[in-house]
């Protein structure tokens, strides 16, 4: 994206609030306060398949055991660092496995990291749990990214 406005231009298009197929992870959609990273994660199949909270704790688990951000499982979002908060709101919009999940300024969400390698890294780890992510970013941070994880410029056939 150029600039904030065709940032918000960008996500109206793609209609990101009111579908279901797309997963919204980003800087300004913050974790429940009062949860920690498990139950944050928990709370989406909760919520959406009225799953049992022993089931739900168990799939937030196993996400959490992939990415390999088990030992933060207790921890509350104050107390999480940018890497830990990122991984959490990532696996919460993961949990429900949406056909596609849309990162939405990486640098916002990682200000302290080297942010491509970590979130490659991070993305190959839960492989086997995504669908499709998409990396929404600015315009002038393009050429740190490989295609396929760039987010196509027009929306996709609704």
């Amino acid at each position: 994206m150029a600039d904030a406005e065709q940032h918000r231009d960008f996500l109206v298009a793609q209609d990101v609030i009111a579908r279901n197929d797309i997963a919204l992870v980003s800087p300004d959609m913050p974790l429940r306060a009062n949860l920690s990273v498990l139950d944050n994660i928990a709370l989406i199949p909760q919520y959406r398949s009225n799953l049992a909270y022993a089931k739900a704790a168990d799939q937030a688990w196993d996400l959490l055991v992939a990415a390999g951000y088990q030992d933060c499982h207790a921890k509350r979002d104050p107390d999480l660092d940018h890497a830990e908060r990122c991984v959490a709101k990532l696996l919460r919009a993961a949990i429900g496995h949406p056909p596609i999940i849309l990162l939405d300024r990486p640098a916002m969400l990682l200000p302290d990291t080297h942010y491509p390698p970590f979130l490659f890294k991070l993305l190959h780890k839960l492989a086997a749990e995504l669908s499709d992510c998409w990396i929404v970013d600015y315009q002038w941070n393009q050429a740190l990214y490989p295609a396929e994880y760039l987010a196509p410029k027009t929306s996709p056939s609704s």
